[in-house]
């Protein structure tokens, strides 16, 4: 053993590991390919980039994703610490200015004591304890370093992220604000569409020119992040069931629901730029131009961003993980992130917690911890890790958590008290093991 961690990958799991480990006391050398060695999804060279939305989903214990937010506050998580002091109005959700959240984290890690930062490709396992947390862009290189180490092939599946406009091009005179239900902040700026309009945008969707993917490679996407010209396919009416449901928002000028709604959310703190919420997607960039200036609020806006779509990879964590994030063939490595098979910004940044304290604790050889099933942390730890033939990502749910002894038919009340029992075991846990 070295007398340092080394981790690899400066996303969200590397940076929160390297945290965790650098908090503890132990030394960290963090590896960073970017800005030398870039991605097809990266734009920067910071530290925790978000690549896709600028969301890390909704704060209410009645949603799982908040529930996993507590858990990490609980446990000292970086990302949830610079999230909430680069936050943007979002509604009930955490939405952050993404620049400023990833300056803040590389501003936190390179002046750490502890951390070292090495912007450099790796392209082997180095010696020692090392937690691979290299995110779904793994460089060729290192793919094929770790595809040697686990034996096997990766899994993977598409992602794509949604395009950006700039808000003095967005005709504000066609818009308004409100809350779904009148529930929370009107923090989102609604783009309403007549039926005629709807059904315009949706041919000229589905009959837009996408960028091919290899020959090699089939269309495998994750549900959650759904294309939108691919979701749009599975009928005409698909889209008033997603990213454009009316259902619950009434313009205030007209007092009724409209037919279908584009809904935009603040990117930034100066609240220049908007993200279109939903919209991820693989059109070219001149037919996104096209067909998204169709939304009458959308007719003159200027993108600062196009969408684009990347292969995400990821590991049979399954067959090759314990619950720990250990690597079963070689105890002195760990895989935290999206590489894992979790999906998500929270999860990965979760995971990453989970490695860097196992980490620390096999450098100090100390037992290693499993997280409490009750909790959402060792829930989605347990689901990764749990023997599946068909192995596929998955963000935070209630689903994966073990059922109350007592059931509780009412959706709001059951999920409230299936937080306050992960709250409680996680802090028993915390206290347990002097965490």
């Amino acid at each position: 053993m070295t007398d340092v961690v080394t981790v690899i990958g400066g996303g969200l799991a590397g940076t929160e590991a390297s945290w965790v480990l650098a908090e503890r006391g132990v030394k960290v050398i963090l590896f960073e390919m970017r800005p030398f060695v870039k991605t097809p999804a990266h734009h920067t060279g910071y530290l925790g980039e978000l690549v896709c939305s600028n969301s890390l989903r909704s704060l209410s214990l009645e949603n799982a994703a908040g529930l996993l937010k507590e858990e990490m506050k609980l446990l000292g998580s970086l990302i949830m610490q610079c999230a909430l002091e680069n936050a943007v109005p979002a509604g009930g959700a955490l939405g952050v200015d993404r620049e400023a959240f990833a300056k803040c984290i590389t501003a936190k890690i390179e002046n750490h004591p502890n951390i070292e930062v090495v912007r450099k490709e790796v392209k082997s396992i180095p010696s020692g304890i090392v937690i691979i947390a290299s995110g779904p862009l793994s460089s060729p290189a290192l793919s094929d370093a770790i595809r040697e180490l686990t034996g096997e092939e990766h899994l993977y599946f598409y992602d794509a992220a949604s395009p950006i406009v700039i808000a003095e091009s967005i005709d504000f005179s066609k818009t308004f604000k409100a809350s779904r239900y009148g529930k929370g902040d009107p923090d989102y700026v609604n783009c309403p569409l007549t039926e005629e309009e709807y059904y315009d945008f949706y041919k000229s969707l589905i009959e837009a020119e996408r960028h091919p993917l290899h020959d090699f490679e089939k269309e495998i996407f994750f549900e959650g992040c759904m294309p939108i010209e691919v979701l749009a396919q599975r009928g005409e009416k698909t889209l008033l069931f997603g990213p454009l449901k009316p259902v619950g928002i009434i313009d205030p000028r007209t007092g009724k629901q409209p037919f279908a709604v584009v809904q935009l959310r603040q990117e930034n703190r100066e609240a220049t730029l908007y993200n279109l919420v939903g919209f991820q997607t693989n059109l070219k960039w001149p037919e996104q131009k096209r067909v998204f200036s169709k939304i009458p609020a959308l007719k003159n806006a200027e993108f600062i961003r196009y969408g684009v779509m990347h292969r995400n990879t990821f590991i049979n964590s399954p067959k090759l993980l314990k619950p720990t994030l250990q690597f079963k063939k070689d105890k002195r490595l760990f895989f935290a992130g999206q590489i894992t098979g979790v999906e998500g910004y929270i999860e990965s940044a979760a995971t990453g917690i989970v490695a860097g304290i196992n980490a620390e604790r096999l450098f100090r050889n100390k037992k290693l911890l499993c997280f409490p099933k009750e909790t959402a942390i060792g829930a989605l730890c347990n689901y990764i890790t749990s023997p599946k033939d068909n192995f596929q990502p998955m963000n935070i749910n209630f689903g994966i958590i073990p059922p109350l002894e007592k059931r509780i038919k009412n959706k709001k009340k059951r999920n409230l008290a299936l937080s306050k029992r992960a709250l409680d075991a996680m802090k028993k846990f915390i206290n347990e093991n002097g965490l």
